[in-house]
């Protein structure tokens, strides 16, 4: 349980510190005195989100530390835990983020949320509003259905996120349909045309040397026939050589110094007889030919226009060919994907479906457990007549929490036609309601600390005291915490704190039992005189009598008995 509880900085509050106790606490105070302070503090000790309007303006920031008995020392909350106690703390400040420690050590604010959902469950005005909430509603009767429902609905949302992660991942394939074939096209010309080429390695400058030599036929037919003439002609150089040659060798029969001049003479000869050949040769291959000059020059063209759409040069162009025609095979895979998309979200489909069913059937057979339940617990909370029907509303489609949705109907009295709840219940009404449904929780989780802030708006008289009654009811099997204005609910309190203010600054402390009529009578007049008091002791008397008759509040009541129904019948495997 929650056995100490301190407050600096917070709002009103300076500095206050609530030892709890056991069973039924009660904060009472004039309006405005910062009675809801203490919850909001206890809900920033449990990872609430804190903002700095909390702070005092004379003061540092807010600080709260909150000192548990957690109902076991395993689990999640062991580690935590040092003799037997689990302190969570948290701080704010105004130039900085704050801090927060679980057990003395630093925590993530998200690590005292995480504990603290283990420990307290907090219920104020805002979620009086919230149980109009279809969805709220919705999850109330998830819960209520069982640990073994609330798997089954965990593994339909699985199931549904992962049809939604598949449905998006075809849709986006198919919304780009249009684009990919635009591309595949595209792609394919790209690679038509560069096969279609046949281009080869250093193609260009072979055909750029043939085209000059072309173009320039003529000219070099006549220089060819020019060197020809000079080599072979008469009197030419070869002729000349010869003779040259013929006196060197004459010379070299009388002279043996001469020789050398006579052999590299005659090898001149040889060479120049080749050269005239070579030239010759050359010369009958130098043809004017306009046919093959207009096809060298359209290949130069169609290879320079695949430059300019390509890259530089024959490997640019190939390497881009290569890639254009891998990007193909890929785009022509993804119709593969696509089928393989359809036949997953088909079978995802079917799944989803059949696990939606379960959920519906598990909704189905609990919702009239669940009307039972909360209508025992109104009528406990003085709404006799009072009823509340659970109906399912079907949603057309699955979504993220199945295929329906719970719609809770209110009928104040008999006779009176049952209607959606936010639309006919009063506040008063509503706040019985949101106990009832807590109450019927309490039979179906461990939270071992229950916190009401203001739970008791718009009611009094008959209401009130069945309210207290209820609430003290539920303090035998849990630690309830109320912050109240009522004195039939204050009356029955474990422990009484009263919140007073002055000078701006709000004071905590615990009420002795000489103190509580007086705080009672208060609260019934406005002021404390023999009439208040006496009605004051009147109370406590009677809350005392009835808080120890086990008569007045059987262990196992209705709301009780409808829970067991439902959970007999789901272990028999048929509606309740």
């Amino acid at each position: 349980m929650l056995e100490e509880l301190h407050v600096a900085g917070l709002g009103v509050i300076r500095d206050a510190s609530l030892d709890f106790s056991p069973g039924l606490n009660v904060l009472t105070g004039e309006t405005g005195a910062g009675k809801t302070l203490v919850t909001v503090a206890l809900a920033l000790a449990i990872g609430a989100r804190g903002t700095s309007e909390l702070a005092r303006a004379d003061g540092p920031g807010p600080a709260v530390e909150a000192r548990f008995a957690p109902p076991d020392a395993g689990g999640d909350l062991g580690e935590w835990t040092e003799d037997g106690t689990l302190v969570l703390a948290r701080s704010l400040r105004p130039d900085a983020r704050g801090s927060a420690r679980a057990g003395g050590r630093l925590v993530p604010v998200s690590t005292l949320a995480s504990l603290g959902s283990k420990l307290v469950e907090i219920h104020g005005q805002h979620q009086v509003e919230r149980l109009l909430n279809p969805s709220a509603q919705t999850e109330f009767l998830d819960r209520f259905a069982g640990p073994e429902h609330l798997r089954l609905l965990a593994e339909y949302r699985v199931a549904h996120e992962q049809l939604l992660h598949v449905r998006g991942r075809l849709e986006a394939l198919d919304g780009r349909t249009r684009e990919r074939e635009r591309e595949k096209d595209l792609l394919g010309y790209q690679v038509a045309e560069i096969e279609a080429a046949g281009l080869e390695p250093n193609e260009p400058q072979v055909l750029a040397a043939e085209s000059s030599r072309l173009a320039n036929a003529e000219r070099l037919q006549g220089l060819a026939d020019g060197a020809s003439f000079a080599l072979g002609g008469d009197e030419a150089a070869v002729d000349r050589l010869r003779q040259a040659a013929q006196a060197l060798e004459a010379a070299a029969a009388l002279d043996p110094s001469a020789a050398d001049a006579s052999a590299r003479a005659a090898a001149l000869v040889a060479e120049a007889d080749d050269l005239a050949g070579i030239v010759r040769a050359y010369r009958d291959g130098v043809d004017a030919d306009p046919a093959r000059l207009a096809a060298v020059e359209e290949r130069l063209h169609l290879i320079r226009d695949l430059e300019r759409k390509y890259g530089d040069g024959v490997e640019a162009i190939v390497a881009f060919g290569r890639e254009a025609r891998d990007r193909l095979a890929g785009l022509e895979g993804d119709e593969g994907e696509r089928m393989g998309l359809r036949e997953e979200v088909e079978r995802l489909a079917a799944r989803q479906d059949a696990l939606a069913s379960r959920v519906g059937k598990d909704r189905a057979a609990a919702a009239p457990d669940l009307a039972e339940a909360v209508t025992a617990e109104l009528r406990e909370l003085g709404l006799p007549g009072g009823r509340i029907d659970v109906t399912l509303e079907s949603l057309g489609l699955s979504g993220p929490d199945g295929g329906e949705r719970a719609v809770f109907v209110f009928a104040a009295g008999p006779g009176q036609p049952p209607r959606p709840l936010a639309k006919v219940a009063s506040g008063g009404e509503l706040s019985r309601t949101m106990l009832a449904c807590r109450s019927v929780l309490a039979d179906l989780d461990d939270i071992p600390t229950l916190v009401f802030d203001e739970v008791d708006a718009g009611i009094g008289g008959r209401a009130a005291v069945a309210v207290g009654r209820r609430l003290a009811a539920l303090a035998r099997t849990r630690q309830v915490v109320v912050v109240t204005h009522l004195a039939q609910i204050a009356s029955r309190a474990d422990r009484h704190f009263v919140v007073t203010k002055s000078e701006g600054a709000a004071a905590v402390r615990a009420l002795d039992a000489g103190e509580r009529p007086e705080e009672l009578a208060r609260m019934l007049s406005g002021s404390v005189n023999d009439v208040s008091l006496a009605h004051a002791r009147e109370l406590l008397s009677s809350a005392t009598d009835r808080t120890g008759d086990s008569a007045d509040e059987p262990a196992a009541g209705p709301a009780q008995a409808a829970v067991a129904r439902g959970r007999t019948a789901k272990r028999r495997g048929r509606p309740a």
